[in-house]
């Protein structure tokens, strides 16, 4: 009899846990017809942006939240695409938690839709949407499109790299370019060694900054520092829109009978992002030197008089002394300035 008895609370509890379950499932998900996505509207569908009023607010966005059927969280992501893209490229700014109303400056708006791959200087139309999601369990809903006609002005905007080879201060940190403000952006920094550690700011200080999360993943005002993979000139791309970054070998150094290893190997350059061009004060011989990058001979550079030729012949130093080179491989121009 006991036995029949315990046996018969067992099977009470059983049944009382899964209809806890059950009541436990129904208040964290919500049926499709309950859901309300948001609702999106902008004050403005025709904007025109210039250098004259990238320090305004040219557009603000206003929204009601929606309605997933319960109190929850809801993390709101406003979406620029291109108009008929269905959003194949896209652009996202976070919303903060709790606003319904949000002004965006002129150099923000211009800077999201040049990372949509637009031209500057002539209109473009976009669509534009509130993406809305509790969880990874709950479908992500999206509200209604707006339509948005802008014309891009062109711009250079520039992220900063303060980091363990120059003292981690941001005032003084190398930079990286983006020469039409797409969101990616290009720099080539020396590090002394693997490893060495940075980040990447937004200004000359610590206000907002991108750590790492992942390899080649990086997070706004989140993740740890960011790695150098293997010493020596790297060159750097930030993708603001994708948050990711990549490394690839750039290094340019001289190499010939004046410089200091002879033609055995080479000695190194620095890049100047500012000014985009190679720099390096070093004590030369009576010779002849060449420009050659990655240390091989597959791309090198010869020339005379200031001149750069791919592949050309030997140029001369006639006397020996300690020089300043310095190198634009855009205009293809050297000087060497005997001090």
């Amino acid at each position: 009899m006991k036995i029949r008895h315990y046996i018969g609370i067992m099977l009470l509890f059983i049944v009382a846990f899964q209809s806890c379950k059950k009541d436990e499932t129904r208040a964290i998900l919500a049926s499709g017809e309950s859901i309300k996505p948001a609702t999106l509207s902008l004050d403005k569908t025709n904007v025109t942006l210039s250098k004259d009023n990238a320090k305004d607010t040219v557009l603000h966005l206003n929204m009601i939240q929606p309605d997933f059927g319960f109190q929850a969280a809801v993390t709101n992501v406003l979406q620029f695409g291109l108009k008929g893209d269905n959003f194949k490229t896209v652009k996202e700014v976070v919303i903060p938690n709790g606003r319904t109303r949000l002004g965006f400056t002129g150099y923000e708006l211009n800077s999201y839709l040049l990372s949509l791959g637009v031209p500057t200087g002539t209109a473009s139309d976009f669509d534009v949407r509130l993406k809305s999601s509790i969880n990874t369990k709950i479908t992500v809903v999206f509200s209604a499109l707006a339509s948005l006609k802008a014309i891009p002005f062109a711009s250079t905007s520039y992220l900063y790299v303060p980091g363990a080879y120059q003292g981690w201060d941001p005032a003084t940190a190398e930079s990286i370019v983006s020469p039409t403000s797409n969101g990616i952006y290009t720099g080539i920094i020396s590090f002394p060694e693997a490893n060495s550690e940075f980040k990447i700011t937004t200004e000359r200080n610590w206000a907002n900054s991108y750590g790492q999360t992942a390899d080649g993943k990086l997070a706004f005002n989140g993740g740890g520092n960011i790695k150098a993979p293997r010493a020596g000139n790297l060159e750097i791309e930030v993708n603001t829109t994708a948050n990711t970054i990549s490394f690839k070998d750039h290094n340019w150094g001289i190499i010939g009978s004046a410089t200091p290893k002879g033609w055995d190997a080479d000695t190194d350059m620095k890049f100047d992002n500012a000014n985009q061009v190679w720099k390096l004060t070093v004590s030369l011989t009576a010779g002849e030197i060449k420009f050659r990058k990655n240390h091989d001979w597959g791309t090198n550079f010869g020339g005379a008089n200031g001149s750069l030729i791919a592949g050309g012949a030997n140029i001369a130093v006639a006397n020996a002394g300690t020089y300043d080179i310095v190198v634009d491989f855009n205009a293809n121009t050297y000087t060497l300035t005997k001090k």
